[in-house]
């Protein structure tokens, strides 16, 4: 077995069964190709490569090879390689993904040149409706080049997906391995999240005692972040409202702050209108149940050897969100108690999912907050209770993939709209183009069954 094969499916499956083939230009940033390769290969892709002539005086066919676990193509041959590829039929790349892709080879494709392995497979890619990632590296001043943005500008508008890297040192660098595997994940994303919006609200609140002291609650962030990451890793839109983290935010989730509970209550109501069109909000978040009257300034310690603060109820956020996301929108809420068994998890979690209007609770125990792993109780309304244990990135997909089968099975039972009558003038009526396999997306980047 090539080494290859023993980390294919190792963090996920979600690109089992899917092919991406690989674009490899003349940039120093190739060096970093085999560590993408082994990423997407991680989450079940299977990985092919082709090779520009500059490509190989800086990373040899062998190390590719080694990294895929196939040879990668140098040159066209009599087995037209860019079309039995990229070309209709059994075996045809799901995603061309171009990593590095210079300034040079970003031309070329805007402007139909191929003369190597990359433009040309860029080119039957783009003839057959093949989604196309591009992950570009060059120098600074090359990428703010008005030849090159305008080269961008163009194949963005023929829905091609462009991921830029880290700006820094005066480089436009490649994108992180994580970033180019997220981006191909949410690109080909397949399943009933494909292309819905979700939100997940995360992190500990901290109520202010005063302008440097605060009230909060124990919490890593990390079911959240697991959460959020995972539902775009199938195709989902994702939005995280997070609060305090002990973790970062991958640059591939779009994140909006808050600090207290009436900042997260506020939150809520500007972002009303983005809420009514929201498949499942998840609250994670581990949200203070008092707050304080902050005191303006820092209250001089030396002054007061002992204080006293008087607590009152904090509002409550799952009822405010319940009535901003309505059904058919999805709550999840999230229970944590210390120390209670199986039966108190549940009372309690049953609880509060009427109180809240939560479609579904999970419950857990506080011996799991800041733990690598998960052992939660899943509680969906008027069903029995089932256990869900393992690394919190696993269980955060298995809650996505449960929670995503009772979405598809009522898409799938909803009453039908009414066909629309037949014109009476007899002219057919015009069929789709988007209709077609692989056509291009109205939104470049968007997520979809590719």
């Amino acid at each position: 077995m090539h080494p290859s094969r023993a980390i294919q499916g190792r963090t996920t499956h979600l690109l089992e069964g899917r092919h991406v083939l690989l674009g490899l230009s003349g940039s120093i940033a190739v060096v970093e190709v085999p560590k993408i390769v082994r990423e997407l290969l991680r989450h079940g892709a299977e990985v092919r490569a082709v090779m520009s002539p500059e490509a190989t005086r800086l990373i040899t066919p062998e190390a590719v090879e080694f990294a895929t676990g196939h040879p990668p193509v140098v040159q066209l041959t009599g087995n037209v390689e860019h079309v039995t590829l990229l070309g209709p039929g059994e075996g045809q790349a799901d995603l061309y993904l171009i990593a590095p892709a210079t300034a040079n080879t970003i031309a070329k494709i805007a402007h139909g040149i191929d003369d190597t392995t990359v433009t040309s497979c860029a080119s039957v890619a783009l003839g057959g409706h093949v989604p196309i990632l591009l992950v570009p590296a060059m120098h600074g001043f090359m990428a703010e080049n008005p030849a090159v943005r305008e080269s961008l500008d163009k194949l963005r508008s023929w829905g091609v997906e462009v991921l830029f890297g880290a700006a820094t040192e005066g480089e436009a660098k490649i994108a992180s391995p994580e970033e180019v595997a997220a981006a191909v994940l949410h690109r080909l994303g397949r399943g009933p999240w494909a292309g819905r919006r979700v939100l997940v609200v995360g992190g500990a609140s901290r109520e202010a005692i005063d302008a440097v002291r605060s009230i909060t609650n124990e919490s890593s962030g990390a079911t959240a972040l697991a959460l959020a990451n995972q539902a775009y890793y199938r195709g989902a839109d994702v939005e995280l409202w997070a609060g305090a983290l002990g973790l970062p935010i991958p640059p591939w989730i779009t994140a909006r702050r808050w600090r207290s509970v009436g900042d997260l209550l506020r939150l809520a109501r500007e972002r009303r209108a983005n809420l009514s069109g929201v498949s499942a909000v998840f609250v994670p978040a581990a949200l203070a149940d008092y707050t304080v009257e902050p005191v303006a300034g820092k209250i001089p310690s030396r002054q007061h050897p002992t204080l006293k603060l008087t607590l009152a109820s904090a509002p409550r956020l799952l009822p405010a969100l319940r009535k901003l996301a309505p059904a058919p929108t999805k709550l999840v809420a999230f229970k944590l108690l210390a120390g209670e068994g199986p039966e108190a998890l549940e009372r309690e979690g049953r609880s509060l999912g009427v109180e809240s209007g939560a479609d579904w609770v999970v419950a857990n125990d506080v011996e799991t907050v800041g733990a690598a792993e998960s052992n939660v109780m899943v509680l969906p309304r008027g069903e029995a209770r089932r256990w869900l244990r393992g690394l919190k990135a696993d269980v955060a997909g298995k809650l996505l993939d449960d929670l995503g089968r009772e979405l598809a099975n009522e898409l799938r039972t909803a009453p039908r709209p009414a066909k629309a009558p037949r014109p009476a003038t007899g002219v057919p009526r015009s069929r789709s183009r988007g209709s077609r396999r692989g056509s291009p997306r109205a939104a470049p980047g968007r997520a979809g069954s590719a």
